[in-house]
């Protein structure tokens, strides 16, 4: 007999594509071998499949269901429920003919229509017990909700909120729609808290250069400068983070926006004119981003990365511990060059406060202004690491909590 399975024990695996192409069927495949040598009580398999709407015909078609369960089955995998995409509302007699054709329990057919927010999906799913047959599966007792709390605190703010403000990403990818996803989908958790819509102005970091900061974030609220790499764009993503600093516009830097903060603050306030990362210019005279040391000889790229969690300790009194209220933290990287130890006391004596370093090697992880143009910044913080990572819908990570906060309090809305 299988083991009980636990909450505790639960791995969702996500297959994309369609279903019959064959850059799917590697997988399909394990995922086929996995239930046998987990057991059937041990792997639900759920399909996602589309019932499209024929507008012409006024008619909701389920044949592309049935040919995709069918390929699923001719591979060895019976769905154990579908998720069923669909512009309008599936009857009672499409979901017994769903279920007829496709060999699945018609409580198992479930409606995914089009909704409002993708923070619905919850509650519309648990609504059609979806919850339920998946802990019946596992033969898991747990104690059921209602999700009032979901709706009130995370629903009805996203659809419904009472304020709006409008922030600024400055990216090289911007026109690619997910190259930001998770960044953008963390400025909506961070309004959702905050009672704000947040409206995003996506700005192509070489626009800035082509047409200036002024002209292209007049009148923005905030100001975010993402990850990347290569030089391509870097003259943008300084300049506004320039217009930011002069400003004081809500500010935050996440990994290359951090290091773009650090060589604007070089150049414009402690007078290193050609401060650059070794990165963009190998031979720069002030390497205030460069690799360390004993990163220096590896040939293969991926050697020099740091990957995964690191701890991050906080200095007390600073901006950094008032948004975590802690000193000791652990985020996510994804980088290859770090801030140069060589200039951190002359930073330090201009006004950067180095909030946030990683013990073990003395490697900066936060920096912060307090102070910008002899006046108190609102908000002005920059993070080598990723925090967009570990944000959720209803508990935002606290740096975008904080910004989207302190950009609010800008114009004055709360």
């Amino acid at each position: 007999m299988a083991a009980q399975a636990t909450a505790a024990d639960i791995v969702i695996v996500e297959i994309g594509g369609t279903v019959g192409d064959i850059e799917s069927l590697p997988f399909l495949e394990a995922a086929r071998q996995f239930r046998l040598d987990a057991g059937y009580d041990n792997v639900v398999y759920i399909h996602v499949t589309l019932i499209p709407y024929v507008k012409s015909a006024d008619e909701i078609k389920t044949k592309p269901t049935q040919h995709s369960v069918g390929k699923l089955r001719e591979i060895g995998i019976q769905p154990d429920a579908l998720i069923c995409r669909t512009e309008k509302p599936i009857s009672d007699e499409l979901k017994e003919k769903i279920s007829l054709f496709c060999n699945v329990d018609k409580s198992a057919v479930i409606e995914a229509r089009d909704a409002e927010s993708i923070y619905q999906i919850p509650i519309i799913f648990k609504d059609q017990g979806l919850d339920k047959l998946i802990l019946r599966h596992f033969s898991i007792h747990s104690r059921m909700t209602d999700l009032k709390d979901w709706q009130k605190n995370v629903v009805d703010r996203a659809i419904n909120p009472t304020h709006k403000v409008t922030i600024a990403v400055i990216g090289k990818y911007i026109e690619l729609q997910d190259a930001y996803k998770s960044i953008y989908e963390s400025l909506i958790h961070a309004g959702i808290f905050n009672d704000s819509r947040v409206v995003i102005k996506k700005v192509d970091s070489e626009d800035i250069e082509e047409e200036g900061a002024e002209r292209i974030l007049k009148g923005i609220s905030g100001i975010l400068v993402p990850g990347g790499f290569g030089y391509r764009g870097i003259e943008g993503k300084i300049a506004a983070i320039k217009y930011a600093r002069e400003k004081g516009i809500p500010f935050l830097g996440l990994c290359l926006g951090m290091q773009c903060s650090v060589i604007e603050f070089a150049r414009n306030v402690c007078g290193l004119k050609e401060a650059n990362s070794t990165e963009f210019k190998p031979k720069t005279k002030h390497p205030i981003i460069s690799l360390l040391a004993e990163q220096k000889n590896i040939k293969e790229m991926g050697g020099t990365m740091r990957l995964g969690a690191y701890p991050c300790k906080i200095k007390r009194g600073t901006l950094a511990e008032r948004v975590y209220k802690a000193t000791m933290i652990s985020e996510r990287h994804r980088h290859r060059y770090e801030f140069n130890n060589k200039y951190r006391a002359l930073l330090e004596k201009k006004g950067m406060v180095f909030s946030g370093i990683y013990p073990e090697k003395s490697l900066v992880e936060i920096i912060e202004l307090p102070l910008a143009s002899g006046k108190p910044h609102p908000y002005f913080i920059a993070v080598q690491y990723h925090p967009e990572f570990k944000s959720k819908p209803d508990k935002p990570h606290p740096l975008f909590r904080e910004f989207i906060k302190s950009a609010l309090k800008r114009e004055k809305i709360i």
